[in-house]
C-alpha cells in the first residue's frame, strides 16, 4: 500500500494514537533505535509494509510474516505479544497492544483518509447547476453537471460527485459524501457523515399498484408513493442500490446502517442501527429489521415481516416470516452433484405425502 501522507508531515506513533478515539490501546511497547516512537506515514500489510507505515497482525496463524516485516510499529493482540516477549531475538519494531487491532487498523485508516484531504472551500463547478433557492453550506463541493433543486439544503464539508441529481427540498447532512451519478429524489432527508456510491436511487417510487378491472382484465393502477425516505447518520450505501419511499409513512434507515452493492430496499422498510447488509439482498416492503442484524448476500426477505434485535440470515436464505428471536438463520439447500440434487429434489417434493404416510403407519402401529 502506498505512503498516505507526506512523511515530512507524519505524525509519531504517540501522536497518531492520541488522534484515534475509542480507548482501544491497552499498552505501547517501544522499538529499537529508529523505531522508538517512529513517524507514522502510512499503512500497509505485514509484508507489503514500508519502514514508515504502520502494520497490525489479528491471528497467530501470520507469525511468520510478522518477524520479516519492514513496518515501524505493529499493533498486536495481548497473547501475541506475550508470545515476542519470550523470544530470544530482539524485536525491532513498536508494537500497539490492542484487544481489537482490526478494529484499530480501521480507525487508523479514517484518520490518514482524512489527513490526506486537502483543506477545502466552497467549490462549485461552472457546469453544475443549483438553484438559487438552495442553501449551501460555505466550503462544499458540487462536481461537474450535478444539478442541485429548490429548496435543497446541503450541510458543511460536504461533497456531491459529478453528475448527481438532488431533487427538490432534498436535506444532505455535513460530511456526507456522494460519489458520482447518485440520483436523490424530493424530499429525501439525508444525515451526517453518509456516504452514497455510483448509481445509487434513493426515494425512488415503492412497487404500490392496485388491480383495476376498469382499465383492462388483470390491469393495475398506480398508489401514489407520498411518504418521504429518511436516511440516518454514519450510513453507507453501495453502488447500485436503491432505497425505495414509503406508499405513507417514511422509509427509515437508522444511524449506521451499511448496505452493499445492488441491494434493493422495498418502500415503508425500517432498518434498525448499524445493521449491515451484503450485495444483492432484496428486502419486500413494510418490513422492519431491527438493529445490529446483518443479512448474508443474496438472502430475500418478504414483505411486511419484524425481524428483531441482533438476528444473522446467511446468504441465500429466504426469510418468509417473522423473526423474534436472536441468532443466526440458514435456509439453504447445500450444492451437490445436478443428478444428486435432482433426486433429492423429487423427495423434498413428497415430503408432505411421505409425512401422511408416516403418520399413518405410527397410528395403526400403536392400535
Amino acid at each position: 500500500m502506498p505512503v498516505l501522507i507526506n512523511p515530512d508531515r507524519a505524525p509519531s506513533l504517540t501522536e497518531l494514537l492520541k488522534a484515534i478515539p475509542g480507548g482501544l490501546v491497552l499498552d505501547v511497547v517501544e522499538g529499537i533505535g529508529q523505531w522508538q516512537n517512529p513517524a507514522i506515514a502510512g499503512i500497509g500489510s505485514l509484508a507489503s509494509a514500508g519502514s514508515n507505515e504502520i502494520s497490525f497482525i489479528v491471528h497467530p496463524k501470520y507469525l511468520d510474516q510478522l518477524a520479516s516485516t519492514k513496518a515501524c510499529a505493529v499493533i498486536v493482540l495481548p497473547e501475541i505479544e506475550e508470545q515476542l516477549k519470550n523470544t530470544s531475538d530482539p524485536i525491532p519494531f513498536s508494537r500497539v497492544v490492542c484487544k481489537h487491532p482490526y478494529l484499530l487498523y480501521a480507525r487508523i485508516a479514517q484518520w490518514f483518509d482524512w489527513a490526506k484531504q486537502p483543506a477545502r472551500e466552497l467549490s462549485i463547478h461552472p457546469t453544475a447547476v443549483v438553484d438559487p433557492s438552495a442553501e449551501i453550506a460555505g466550503n462544499v463541493t458540487i462536481g461537474p453537471y450535478a444539478v442541485i433543486g429548490p429548496n435543497c439544503k446541503i450541510g458543511e464539508m460536504a461533497q456531491i460527485g459529478s453528475g448527481c441529481v438532488i431533487g427538490t427540498g432534498v436535506e444532505i447532512g455535513s460530511s456526507s459524501l456522494l460519489h458520482p451519478r447518485v440520483t436523490i429524489y424530493d424530499g429525501v432527508k439525508i444525515g451526517m457523515r453518509v456516504i452514497i456510491h455510483s448509481g445509487a436511487v434513493l426515494g425512488a417510487d415503492g412497487f404500490g399498484f392496485a388491480p383495476d378491472p376498469t382499465l383492462a382484465k388483470g390491469a393495475w393502477g398506480k398508489i401514489p408513493q407520498l411518504g418521504g425516505l429518511i436516511v440516518g447518520h454514519d450510513v453507507e450505501i453501495g453502488a447500485n442500490t436503491t432505497v425505495d419511499r414509503g406508499a405513507l409513512e417514511n422509509t427509515i434507515l437508522e444511524d449506521g446502517v451499511k448496505l452493499d452493492n445492488q441491494i434493493m430496499i422495498g418502500h415503508n422498510c425500517r432498518i434498525g442501527a448499524h445493521t449491515a447488509m451484503a450485495a444483492c439482498v432484496g428486502v419486500a416492503g413494510s418490513t422492519t429489521i431491527g438493529s445490529r442484524c446483518t443479512i448474508g448476500g443474496a438472502a430475500m426477505i418478504s414483505g411486511h415481516l419484524t425481524i428483531g434485535d441482533d438476528v444473522h440470515v446467511s446468504g441465500g436464505t429466504a426469510i418468509t416470516a417473522n423473526v423474534s428471536k436472536p441468532g443466526r438463520y440458514t435456509g439453504v439447500f447445500p450444492f451437490s452433484d445436478h443428478s444428486d440434487w435432482q433426486r433429492n429434489a423429487a423427495v423434498l417434493q413428497q415430503l408432505s405425502s411421505l409425512r401422511k404416510r408416516l403418520r399413518s403407519l405410527e397410528r395403526e402401529s400403536d392400535n
